[in-house]
């Protein structure tokens, strides 16, 4: 025992004469200034000549005090087999083992304590062990508790399952989960066996205390679930107070999903007039519709609008979360009106009623009426405003401090690369692009040309050397790139993108995405994965092979191919191919570009881009591994707030604006809706941070539209005919850029 065991500040236990105090590793260490004792209740429970004799509340848990200093002169008789030194109070019971060790000895010679029954000791030659069968792999596996990798080794630091075949502890692992859970909610992680799992722990030396597991104990622990969820999750929340404002019995009280519970509308918000009206929120309706549960509402045959084509449309009965129509109503659907703010008093405008000579109707198309499309395009929209959340706490870190990249969009690349290495680059700065071929306005554009690059950038990754594979891309290997350290730039020009408010990569292959997030030990390649088209034809005729002898036959062709993967071994059944063709994959997708993908990942912590990933990776797969989402007139009309002094509504203006967008979208017009995207903003597409500032229309005495992309604001003429306002937008738009692709 050395020296360093004693601190003059705490006493020694009376039994090992060891001063540490560590619960988990001697038990809780009290001292009685009483009775003029200090000990270790580990060290109490194991001694092999002292029992509990008294009641729970006397002496020491039991054990009475005149007990304990018998037990404590019998012990200083004895010599520790271990550290040589008096006061061994445990004993191997052994037969004809005469072995004595201290407590914290025992435990660093891994001897075996059994907290049950006699408490048993056994010394480090006579302790048990646990047979593992010769047929058993032998190669690392996870702790099912930790993670990390177990060797699968008769050791001391290493237990079995004794009720599943395939799982692997820490012994470390193993005691600190069994004193937390305790004896009610310990049992095996894999199958959840709880009384064959503690009988083999309990011979094995794990203490398990007869306790409630700590959660349990733990004060209003549970407090959190006693919440009612408060909150309007409709897409235009009417309530001017806020969609966090309830008041009960009133159109403003939240009434919540009926289903899940976990989305919210206020009554209004719905156009529901009472609260007895059951409602759903639209992910519940949605996965009710794909598994067949939800009843379908009868459609309603709408008469013939005032569309040019004549056609009758038939629409379902509207979503709760939008203004139900009366069953004799004869419009067609409308485009939602836009989010308009009145200059006079600067409040919301919760809905613009145009006049019904101006109405412009829209029909919807048939994808719209797909259901599991909607719900995937739901389910990608909901993701994606998660990320933009994300992001806009990663931009607090950007500061006003300007790093000046000189660009030439002939080269995006190398310059591209020379500034990000440049000595006074910081990703926390500002960017500020300035492209040095170009003559128009995208020299000193400062938002616009920094949209561009990134756009460029994005488009020059997925076709680089650095990816391979055709539209879902995984890293490649290019030694000379691994050698120049590309795969890290790559990776840190992306999260810059990504935080500075580019747009997203969106080439990503899942396997690549999961190998990021989930660390490539925890990912299984499919045939799908590989790239090489020629490997693939390979894999395939080792797979696909239906006897031993055509198996070993390809086995003997494919020699050098097996070889350079490290995968030669004997063929002795026709099975033997499930674990080649597995590890295989493993190589050729994983294992093949281990070194890229940590280069990689270690580009992708900037400004803490990789950590969230991993905090919430569903939703960053939508942005990795999906392309953003086409542009509809819906979603422009939901992206621009307009201004509007009094006189605008009563000119048609805003009318004029989402009949504009309309007939973009339906193909009658010589402009796109990226094009009109793109005049105001900068970018053909809109980030998944967003725009800073968001964008804006202002109706203004002006002759034509002007995009100021520095500010993200479109200003429009006030015109009194739709054709002039059309054709002044055509004009100016196309001309534009026409003017700046030149």
């Amino acid at each position: 025992m050395s020296e360093s065991n004693f601190d003059i500040q705490s006493p020694p236990c009376v039994l090992c004469g060891w001063t540490d105090n560590c619960p988990e590793k001697y038990g809780e260490k009290k001292t009685y200034v009483e009775y003029n004792l200090t000990v270790h209740y580990y060290c109490l429970l194991m001694s092999s000549g002292i029992w509990q004799r008294g009641e729970e509340d006397e002496g020491v848990d039991g054990f009475l005090i005149t007990d304990i200093r018998k037990e404590v002169n019998r012990a200083a008789k004895l010599k520790c087999n271990i550290c040589k030194k008096k006061g061994a109070s445990i004993g191997c019971v052994a037969p004809k083992c005469k072995r004595s060790y201290h407590f914290p000895c025992g435990l660093r010679k891994e001897c075996i304590f059994q907290f049950m029954e006699d408490f048993r000791s056994y010394c480090w030659e006579h302790k048990p062990v646990q047979i593992f069968p010769d047929k058993e792999s032998r190669g690392p596996s996870q702790c099912t508790i930790c993670l990390d990798l177990v060797e699968h080794l008769p050791l001391y630091s290493v237990l079995k399952s004794p009720c599943c075949k395939n799982a692997w502890f820490h012994r470390e692992c193993l005691q600190y989960q069994a004193l937390s859970a305790g004896i009610f909610f310990f049992r095996c992680t894999v199958c959840n066996n709880k009384d064959k799992f503690q009988e083999e722990m309990l011979r094995m030396g794990i203490h398990i205390p007869e306790k409630d597991a700590s959660w349990e104990l733990e004060e209003n622990a549970y407090q959190d679930l006693l919440q009612c969820y408060q909150h309007c999750d409709i897409r235009r929340c009417l309530c001017k107070e806020g969609r966090d404002y309830n008041e009960p019995d009133s159109k403003w009280e939240i009434k919540r999903c009926q289903s899940c519970g976990s989305r919210g509308t206020h009554l209004a918000c719905s156009s529901m007039k009472s609260w007895e009206q059951n409602w759903e929120c639209v992910e519940c309706r949605s996965i009710f519709a794909k598994s067949g549960k939800y009843s379908k509402q009868k459609k309603r045959s709408l008469a013939t609008s005032e569309k040019t084509d004549g056609t009758t449309c038939l629409l379902e009965e509207p979503s709760p979360k939008y203004p139900r129509q009366s069953p004799g109503s004869q419009h067609s659907f409308l485009l939602q009106s836009p989010k308009i703010i009145c200059q006079n008093n600067l409040s919301p405008c919760s809905r613009l009623e145009l006049p019904p000579s101006n109405r412009t109707t829209m029909s919807l198309s048939p994808l719209m009426s797909n259901r599991s499309w909607s719900l995937g395009k739901k389910h990608l929209r909901t993701q994606r405003r998660e990320v933009s959340s994300i992001l806009k706490e990663l931009k607090q870190q950007i500061n006003t401090k300007t790093t000046r990249l000189n660009i030439n969009t002939e080269n995006i690349w190398n310059t591209a690369l020379k500034g990000f290495r440049q000595r006074n680059f910081r990703p926390t700065n500002t960017i500020e692009v300035k492209f040095t071929n170009c003559k128009n306005r995208l020299k000193t554009d400062t938002s616009g040309s920094k949209h561009l690059f990134f756009q460029l950038l994005m488009g020059h990754l997925q076709n680089s050397s650095l990816f391979e594979g055709s539209s879902a891309k995984n890293l490649s290997l290019d030694s000379q790139a691994l050698k120049e350290n590309l795969y890290f730039e790559a990776g840190k020009m992306i999260a810059v993108s990504l935080v500075h408010g580019g747009p997203s990569p969106g080439f990503f292959s899942k396997i690549l995405f999961n190998c990021l997030v989930y660390g490539p030990e925890n990912v299984k390649p499919n045939l799908e994965d590989v790239a090489d088209t020629d490997v693939v034809q390979t894999i395939k005729k080792i797979k696909y092979a239906n006897s031993l002898s055509s198996l070993q036959s390809t086995i003997h062709e494919c020699y050098d191919f097996l070889a350079a993967a490290g995968c030669l071994r004997p063929i002795t059944a026709l099975c033997d191919k499930n674990m080649l063709v597995n590890d295989l994959l493993t190589h050729h997708v994983i294992k093949r570009i281990i070194s890229p993908l940590e280069s990689f990942r270690q580009g992708l912590k900037t400004l803490g881009v990789l950590e969230k990933m991993e905090m919430h990776p569903v939703a960053f797969s939508s942005i990795f591994c999906h392309k953003p989402e086409r542009l509809s007139a819906e979603t422009l009309c939901d992206l621009f707030t307009i201004h509007c002094s009094s006189g605008v509504k009563e000119v048609g203006g805003a009318d004029f604006w989402i009949g504009y967008l309309q007939d973009v979208e339906s193909g009658e017009s010589v402009v796109t809706l990226e094009d009109i995207l793109y005049f105001v903003t900068g970018s053909f597409s809109i980030p998944p941070i967003g725009f800073d500032p968001e964008p804006t229309i202002k109706f203004l005495h002006v002759g034509y539209p002007i995009g100021n992309r520095l500010l993200n604001c479109l200003e429009l003429p006030i015109t009194k005919t739709y054709e002039s306002f059309k054709n002044k937008m055509e004009f100016t738009i196309r001309n534009t850029l026409r003017v700046e692709r030149e």
